[in-house]
């Protein structure tokens, strides 16, 4: 399994080489709001949460999405917001999907800087 974390910057190429190995067309992916570093890949989200939280990230920071790497980067539906690890009552979000719309701005904001075309 292949998750990678991704500090910097990866190419959509890079990223659509990861989506590969499970699902094609979309990877799964956690970020870091705080460190502002991304981990892609894995079958379930909780793959790359692990791995980030082992390099030293806070749970509280770290958010759960998908990506669709054939959708135009402008588009509404190019970063899906939902996972199982985003259900945090105790940060007022009880659902899969991220509730709040700053978040989901500042995440979006990260991943158009690391994830480049």
């Amino acid at each position: 399994m292949v998750i990678k974390v991704i500090k910097d910057r990866i190419s959509l190429e890079e990223a659509k080489q990861i989506a590969t190995e499970f699902y094609g067309r979309m990877v799964k992916g956690v970020v870091d709001i705080e460190q502002e570093i991304v981990a892609l890949g894995g079958e379930y989200h909780m793959d790359a949460n692990v791995v980030l939280l082992e390099q030293g990230s806070n749970q509280q920071n770290v958010w759960g999405f998908n990506v669709h790497l054939y959708n135009d980067k402008n588009s509404d539906d190019w970063i899906e917001y939902t996972s199982l690890i985003n259900i945090r009552p105790n940060q007022d979000n009880r659902s899969m999907i991220i509730e709040n719309d700053e978040l989901k701005a500042k995440i979006r904001k990260i991943l158009e800087k690391i994830i480049y075309e």
